[in-house]
């Protein structure tokens, strides 16, 4: 007859399965927590996941570049003749109405890199142009003419107040 403390005690056994199971469980969570942390963004991306930017500096027709997410983006205080050069002019390329691009006509908000091959544009009195394939882009930053293939990015950004934009 099997005792209380006998190896054939099935409730024993059962115990012993119990605490061998959550044991285990309680190892494998363990083990792969690293690895999910891994995936999570590093802090100095976090960091720059948004930027904001005081815009009372920026004189109308001054053009300031700002870094967010390891991109420049270009800022244009546009004045009255620029907004009324873009809203007369539409990219064949790639159409798309200045009013989509800019939340305020005074302001343009685009990321700074040439959709052709990732170049820099560089600014000029019609807009930008990039020095490396001669893509050129207007006050909106629409492609005009070149081998771009899409007018420049707009990144998400928010009016926080008249003078100051939250990008990201």
């Amino acid at each position: 007859m099997a005792g209380a403390d006998s190896i054939d005690n099935p409730q024993r056994r059962n115990f012993l399965e119990s605490i061998t199971t959550v044991v285990g469980a309680g190892g494998a969570a363990v083990a792969t927590w690293p690895l999910i942390s891994s995936m999570n963004p590093s802090t100095d991306i976090l960091a720059n996941s948004t930027t904001e930017v005081d815009l009372s500096n920026i004189p109308p027709g001054g053009t300031h570049t700002v870094a967010w997410q390891g991109k420049p983006v270009f800022i244009v205080h546009r004045t009255s003749e620029e907004i009324a050069k873009v809203h007369s002019t539409v990219s064949i390329k790639d159409p798309e109405a200045d009013d989509k691009r800019a939340k305020n006509s005074k302001w343009l908000v685009v990321i700074g890199i040439c959709t052709h091959l990732g170049c820099v544009p560089n600014r000029s009195p019609e807009g930008w142009l990039c020095a490396c394939h001669g893509s050129k882009y207007d006050d909106s930053g629409r492609i005009v003419s070149g081998p771009a293939p899409k007018n420049l990015e707009v990144p998400p950004y928010k009016f926080v107040t008249d003078t100051k934009i939250l990008i990201g």
